[in-house]
């Protein structure tokens, strides 16, 4: 029998998530010692390794619970089926329920509380896609205390958690995901003189769980790192971007070397002023993450998804 943090680690769930999936999808029913602690067996363990494989490989952590709620001990090991079509895997957010995951995330951030930042966190990507979850409330809830702070209604200590905390939760989704080896390279990060990066690491994540095989280089990359990243890894794909105004320039400097030292490079931008940048064959990324990651893995193949870019 395990404590609830040994059975984190050797299941891979953090305890926060690991508890939400217990209280929302019965996942595992764990016994409790005389004192109330609850203690976790081997098949909990794998019942909590197979739901992450489902959701670390598409799935929602709803369906992928059902799904292993429904199985033997014995077929759970090596668990990472595909993942059923997206129209049933995430049929959209609840507007409600993100709605209130904003606002308690704005809450944590301005009193500078840390670790219900952290189990906001937890229950919105427990509940639906990385890429919805993100798009739906970690993302807005960021922009929300951007303006929050601007107005001078909280510290910038406020922003700093916020933003560590969806740092380092998008992080882990992306170390998750994992590398594909044998498929296209795509490198992901911002131009020079950028610290904007939450958004490309969202996207680089999204990208990764697509089946691309995705570097995420993070902010303020160099021109001439980027082409020496290029260069070592064999790259077919660069995407980068513009959150601010005055950042379109050295973005707008890096995509026109890059195309010069490698004319066959597909690069493509997002972002809030993407569509300065999307000029002289620079395409525009879909602004949904999981469309994004799509559009790049058509283009890639060639598939018919080439559409899905817009000049």
């Amino acid at each position: 029998m395990y404590t609830i943090g040994e059975a984190a680690v050797r299941s891979g769930v953090s305890v926060p998530l690991l508890r939400a999936w217990e209280r929302r999808y019965g996942v595992v029913s764990p016994q409790r010692t005389p004192a109330g602690y609850r203690l976790y067996d081997d098949e909990a363990i794998a019942r909590l390794r197979a739901v992450r494989a489902l959701v670390e490989s598409g799935w929602a952590a709803r369906q992928a619970a059902t799904h292993v709620m429904g199985l033997a001990l014995g077929a759970l090991a090596g668990l990472a089926g595909p993942a059923p079509d997206r129209t049933t895997r995430d049929a959209g957010p609840d507007r409600v329920a993100t709605a209130d995951l904003v606002r308690r995330f704005v809450d944590a951030a301005r009193r500078v509380d840390h670790a219900e930042a952290a189990r906001v966190l937890d229950e919105a990507y427990a509940t639906t896609s990385f890429e919805v979850a993100s798009q739906a409330v970690a993302l807005p809830a960021l922009v929300a205390i951007g303006e929050a702070w601007s107005r001078g209604e909280l510290d910038v200590a406020a922003e700093h958690v916020a933003s560590a905390a969806v740092l380092r939760r998008m992080g882990a989704a992306f170390d998750a995901a994992g590398r594909t080896p044998g498929a296209p390279v795509v490198l992901v990060g911002m131009p020079a003189g950028s610290q904007h990066e939450i958004a490309a690491l969202a996207v680089a994540t999204a990208s990764r769980r697509a089946g691309l095989d995705t570097i995420y280089l993070g902010p303020n990359v160099p021109t001439d790192a980027w082409l020496a990243a290029v260069a070592e890894t064999g790259a077919r794909a660069v995407v980068t971007g513009a959150v601010m105004e005055d950042e379109t320039a050295t973005a707008t400097e890096a995509l026109r070397r890059l195309r010069k030292a490698h004319p066959e490079l597909l690069l493509a931008v997002g972002g809030r002023h993407a569509g300065i940048l999307a000029t002289d064959g620079v395409v525009r990324l879909p602004d949904p993450l999981a469309e994004a990651a799509s559009a790049l893995r058509a283009a890639l193949s060639g598939g018919p998804g080439d559409g899905a870019f817009s000049r």
